[in-house]
């Protein structure tokens, strides 16, 4: 094969849903995935958000393989020796369309590179990309396993640490403040006692995310999704915060220390470890955007552009990665019934994507990394807050005074610190 009109690298989510928009356009599309099977190596996730993508690829969500729709979430700040855990559940999270729903991506991925086959494209497992084909600074294809496979345009899926994107210049080395490192293990659990643990009917799930001093006064956290006959159970942790701790501290040590609290151990008791796995994350938000997505033959899409938000109480990328795959495929036909594949005519792509949920989104909450790094989140406010709550509701041996004098006591003690005042004056930027 000397020459294809598009190659996509990575049979991820972003990458799919390029090729599901060219291959439905009858545009000749090569994805090639180094993994031995799409969604062998995607271990991101737990939990896709459908309200922001319907539209991208309507009439399609019907027949996916969604584990449970979300139904409940939970936010827990952990201090040392105590929790608290905030739950809502509402009749909205049961309106159809189901607004989200639990994944396993290797099941998923899998499934969507079908849906993609089916439409025309080829999907070439077990191929590693070595570098890029470059003529005159315009990339002109591949080259992978010692062979060089031109193509028009090439599109970059190829996630966090593309080398791709570095390589065509589109971004520079980004510090490991930029990026996080997730663990993550799948528990497996009949599905009654997974519906009994968490209160749930059949097909109902659970998303809860965890914050405090899991992480030891680093940057991150932990989460639960639970799906239909396991647990999607993990952490993640700043890389700059885990080169910098000392002692050291390792993240399968981080987890099996989250695993053993008392408000983890009874949701896993009796479940079986099958998977394990670890995965970097972009954590840099907006500030960390490549300043250009494309340059002549070559477009950036999901994670390999940045493409991820976190914002303490929600975590995404998913939606964003299947939404940039779809504007890119829509750039590229429109660029090829023009004949003109250069960065002048690809630069639509941004502009879609500015005007889109994805960059919106990401740019609303760019200053959510810098509150986020705070250590106080994860180490002072957690113990802070649950001493109030207990101060509030326990019954001593003595008289227990009036509420609001307890309150104040606890405010003024752990609250009333220009540390704090500062603080709370950066959260008005969030």
């Amino acid at each position: 094969m000397e020459k294809v009109e598009v190659i996509v690298v990575g049979a991820g989510l972003a990458g799919l849903s390029t090729a599901m928009v060219l291959a439905k356009a009858g545009i000749e599309v090569m994805v090639v995935e180094r993994g031995d099977y799409p969604g062998a190596k995607n271990v991101t996730g737990g939990r896709l958000y459908l309200g922001p993508v319907g539209k991208y690829l309507p009439d399609w969500w019907d027949d996916a393989p969604f584990e449970r729709q979300v139904v409940k979430e939970r936010l827990s700040m952990l201090a040392p020796e105590s929790a608290i855990t905030v739950e809502l559940s509402s009749e909205r999270f049961k309106d159809t369309p189901h607004p989200s729903y639990t994944v396993l991506r290797s099941t998923f991925d899998r499934w969507f590179a079908d849906q993609v086959t089916e439409q025309g494209a080829f999907i070439i497992p077990g191929y590693q990309v070595d570098d890029l084909v470059i003529e005159d600074d315009c990339v002109k294809g591949i080259v992978a396993a010692g062979d060089t496979i031109h193509a028009d345009v090439v599109v970059a899926a190829d996630g966090v640490l593309s080398f791709l994107a570095e390589k065509a210049g589109l971004r520079e080395k980004r510090s490991p403040k930029d990026y996080a490192l997730g663990v993550k293990e799948i528990v497996e659990l009949p599905a009654e006692a997974i519906q009994e643990r968490f209160g749930l009917g059949e097909n109902e799930g659970a998303a809860q995310l965890f914050f405090g001093s899991l992480t030891e006064g680093m940057l991150g956290g932990g989460f639960l999704y639970t799906n239909r006959a396991s647990l999607s159970l993990g952490m993640v942790v700043g890389i700059h915060d885990l080169e910098e701790k000392d002692p050291p501290r390792s993240p399968h040590d981080l987890l099996e220390a989250f695993k053993s609290r008392p408000e983890i151990e009874p949701l896993i008791a009796g479940g079986e470890s099958v998977e394990y796995s670890a995965h970097v994350l972009p954590e840099g938000g907006y500030d960390a955007l490549p300043e250009r997505l494309v340059t002549d033959g070559m477009l950036l899409v999901g994670d390999a552009a940045g493409f991820a938000l976190n914002m303490g109480v929600t975590v995404r990328g998913m939606d964003f990665a299947i939404a940039s795959g779809v504007l890119a495929g829509e750039t590229i036909r429109i660029a090829r019934a023009q004949r003109d594949f250069s960065a002048e005519t690809l630069a639509g792509y941004e502009r879609e994507l500015k005007s889109s949920f994805v960059w919106q989104d990401i740019e609303t909450f760019r200053h959510m990394p810098t509150f986020l790094s705070n250590p106080r989140l994860f180490e002072d406010f957690p113990s802070a807050v649950s001493d109030l709550f207990q101060g509030v509701m326990a019954v001593g041996t003595e008289p227990k005074e009036r509420f609001m004098k307890t309150v104040f006591q606890s405010v003024r003690q752990n609250f009333l610190s220009m540390d704090v005042i500062k603080d709370l004056f950066g959260m008005r930027k969030l």
